[in-house]
């Protein structure tokens, strides 16, 4: 049975794809520092969900009460020896890295966090998944990378060299930092760039957890660049089934290459980029009318300009994930809020 670490399991993503690997025949570690960037009760609602109750203690593991090959661990990914300490001790086979520090407008506010965990977390998890011979590791980047780039849809073959803030730019470092890994030590990664993951037990500061919670409570909703906004927005059941099968699409190192055949997303390194999105970007305000009528109330709107860090419209190129896993993410709109909106109201 293969051993993989996730970590940012009491986040929206990791929670979702522990419960997509739990069914699989693996032994899981899931870590999260379960900062409290927002309301934590959430994140300890996700770990209870998976089975991680009781008293969660800094560096102590947790077996789940619902799934007997997973155990949870409370540590940083900045916590050098510790995290050290659990590389050599658990001899994991494959690594999946979606802890970070989330959020595009509040790294214009810290941007001091978005370094020590996107950047120094991230190294340390290369440093430890080249030292202990990981088979693959994966990890999160994001369409935020793209920043501003006109060309749609976004495509990994395309140049991205002008991100438009800070969280953008720790991510794309994130790549670059993968790639020469993957060319000095042979240590195969492969990044993935989300476009707007939403769903049930999503982010509080994402947009549609933001209209859901307004407009049941009767408050305005902030729309941003006066509506004139759209988003290729991705459910969370289709990142998860993406996740799942890329981590067993292993890159290979590729001799005899010349420099004129590498694209931005390859080389002869083993390396590779892959854009995780619906395909099929919708309008903002096509969004918020789907949730009225889920509601059946409508939205109280105001309108606001563009915000700094934010891009009109994302748009995603799946070409290459298609090729390689043969799945296509196409959840609905439709399916996807009302998912969320059910969810939403049963959990609150």
């Amino acid at each position: 049975m293969d051993k993989i670490l996730v970590t940012g399991t009491a986040g929206f993503i990791g929670f979702h794809l522990i419960k997509k690997l739990v069914k699989e025949n693996f032994e899981i570690v899931g870590l999260d520092n379960i900062n409290n960037y927002y309301d934590v009760r959430l994140k300890y609602g996700r770990l209870k969900e998976s089975g991680i109750t009781g008293n969660i203690e800094y560096n102590k593991f947790i077996k789940s009460s619902n799934y007997s090959n997973y155990r949870f661990i409370k540590l940083n990914l900045e916590d050098k020896e510790n995290l050290k300490r659990l590389f050599q001790k658990e001899k994991f086979d494959y690594v999946i890295n979606l802890a970070a520090q989330a959020g595009v407008r509040y790294s214009l506010e810290n941007p001091q966090s978005y370094i020590e965990s996107n950047i120094v977390g991230f190294m340390n998890i290369l440093e430890n998944s080249r030292y202990t011979n990981i088979k693959h590791l994966v990890y999160a980047s994001s369409s935020s990378v793209y920043g501003l780039n006109k060309k749609q849809p976004f495509s990994t073959k395309d140049c991205v060299e002008h991100p438009i803030s800070v969280y953008a730019a720790t991510k794309k470092s994130n790549e670059l930092l993968a790639h020469t890994y993957s060319y000095l030590f042979n240590l195969p990664t492969t990044g993935l760039r989300f476009f707007t993951v939403y769903g049930p037990w999503g982010r509080p500061d994402m947009a549609l957890f933001l209209f859901v919670k307004a407009i049941l409570n009767d408050k305005h909703i902030n729309v941003f660049n006066f509506g004139n906004m759209s988003r290729d927005f991705t459910y969370i059941d289709d990142i998860v089934e993406s996740v799942k099968r890329i981590l067993k699409v292993i890159p290979e190192r590729i001799e005899n290459v010349h420099d004129k055949d590498f694209s931005p997303d390859s080389s002869n390194a083993p390396y590779k980029v892959y854009n995780i999105g619906n395909n099929s970007p919708v309008r903002l305000m096509d969004f918020i009318e789907t949730i009225e009528k889920k509601l059946g109330k409508k939205a109280q709107i105001n309108f606001l300009p563009l915000q700094p860090g934010d891009v009109p419209s994302t748009y995603a190129n799946v070409d290459e994930l298609v090729k390689v896993t043969g799945f296509i993410p196409e959840t609905s709109i439709n399916k996807g809020i009302s998912n969320f909106i059910d969810w939403y109201k049963s959990f609150f």
